[in-house]
C-alpha cells in the first residue's frame, strides 16, 4: 500500500516541475519581451500532441509543448521556425523536456493558421555523445 502513496507523491512531484517549467518560460519570455529583446510575446501551454512523436516516456494526453506568438499578424513558416529553433537549440532544455513527458513541439501566431511541430526525441541527441 504505501508504494502507491510514492508512486501518488512522485506523479505530483512530476506534474510540479512541468508546471514550474511553463511558468518559468512565461515568466522569461514576458521579460524578454518588456525589456524589448524579443520582437513578440511569446506564451507556453500544455496541449494533447502529437500522436506520431510519442516516446516511452511521453504523457498521455499533455504531450504537447505550444507556444504562441502573440504578433497580431499571421507569422510566416520562416518566423515559427525561428521561434522553434530557440528551443530546439538548447540540448539542455530539450532534453528536460522529453524527461519531463512532452513529445512535442509546437509553435503558432495569435492570427491565421499556420504553425509548425516537431517531435522533441529528434533534437534531443537521445543515445548519441554528449557534448
Amino acid at each position: 500500500m504505501w508504494y502507491k502513496i510514492i508512486e501518488i507523491t512522485e506523479w505530483f512531484g512530476e506534474m510540479t516541475e512541468r508546471y514550474r517549467l511553463v511558468k518559468d518560460f512565461n515568466r522569461a519570455a514576458k521579460y524578454s519581451f518588456i525589456q524589448g529583446i524579443s520582437p513578440t510575446l511569446l506564451e507556453a501551454k500544455i496541449t494533447r500532441g502529437e500522436s506520431a512523436y510519442k516516446h516511452a516516456f511521453s504523457k498521455w494526453m499533455g504531450g504537447g509543448f505550444r507556444i504562441k506568438a502573440l504578433s497580431g499578424r499571421p507569422l510566416e513558416r520562416s518566423e515559427l521556425i525561428e521561434i522553434g529553433r530557440v528551443v530546439l537549440d538548447n540540448e539542455e532544455l530539450t532534453r528536460k523536456m522529453v524527461s519531463l513527458g512532452w513529445d512535442t513541439l509546437e509553435v503558432h501566431s495569435n492570427k491565421g493558421f499556420r504553425g509548425a511541430k516537431w517531435a522533441l526525441k529528434e533534437h534531443a541527441n537521445i543515445g548519441g555523445f554528449l557534448n
